[in-house]
């Protein structure tokens, strides 16, 4: 799978976010310390944009920019053929070359570089509120390899959006048995309860996720 793949298989932009959501969740309940978490949402990244990312810890990420222009996505696979650090510390022709100008910003973030300023990316997708689809620039891929952005290794939660492939991969990740049931509970966006909190994770409560659900802007029951 490549960024081309991605591009058909991804969900529109509102409910790209919701799932990210979704995930961000699911991994703060999870796991409650900071620095053992794939998935996190920023509902507060900056003035009107919002920030999903996923870090796996050995140097894989991407990022998800929300805003009223539409979502830009990054992705850097620090070990694939398309690596900057492989094309002499520049990205791969084509990756970055035609995103909007209207991206243009959120892809040149300090944030998304490394200390020398060289873009951490091997893929990229875009999609403004006037597309019907994700687009990504005109690349060539180079040959035999399976995964050559990293496009699989990184997105595969995005393009398998059902609650099972998230459990495969928590029971994997966390080696712990995650409740299904609470599983979609949580993907359909249902605010939490203390019964859900526990169903997934019973050594916290629903008050230790408050700054957590602030900060991803998950649903939250209303008052009765």
């Amino acid at each position: 799978m490549t960024v081309s793949d991605v591009a058909l298989r991804l969900p529109s932009v509102p409910e790209l976010r919701d799932l990210c959501r979704s995930l961000a969740m699911l991994d703060a309940i999870l796991s409650p310390e900071w620095e053992g978490r794939y998935h996190s949402f920023d509902a507060g990244w900056a003035e009107g944009e919002e920030l999903a990312s996923l870090r796996n810890g050995s140097g894989d990420e991407y990022c998800v920019v929300f805003s009223a222009a539409g979502a830009v996505v990054r992705g850097f696979d620090h070990e694939a053929p398309m690596s900057p650090y492989a094309n002499d510390a520049e990205p791969w022709p084509g990756v970055l070359d035609e995103v909007p100008e209207v991206f243009g910003r959120s892809v040149a973030d300090p944030a998304f570089t490394d200390e020398d300023g060289v873009p951490a990316v091997t893929a990229c997708l875009w999609r403004a509120v006037t597309d019907d689809r994700w687009q990504h620039g005109a690349i060539d891929f180079p040959a035999g390899h399976p995964d050559p952005d990293g496009a699989d290794r990184l997105f595969g939660l995005l393009v398998d959006r059902s609650p099972e492939a998230f459990r495969r991969f928590a029971e994997d990740y966390y080696e712990v048995p995650v409740d299904l049931a609470a599983l979609r509970a949580v993907y359909a966006l249902r605010p939490l309860t203390g019964e859900l909190v526990a169903a997934l994770n019973p050594e916290i409560g629903l008050a230790d996720l408050a700054g957590d659900i602030a900060a991803i802007g998950y649903p939250q029951a209303g008052p009765r």
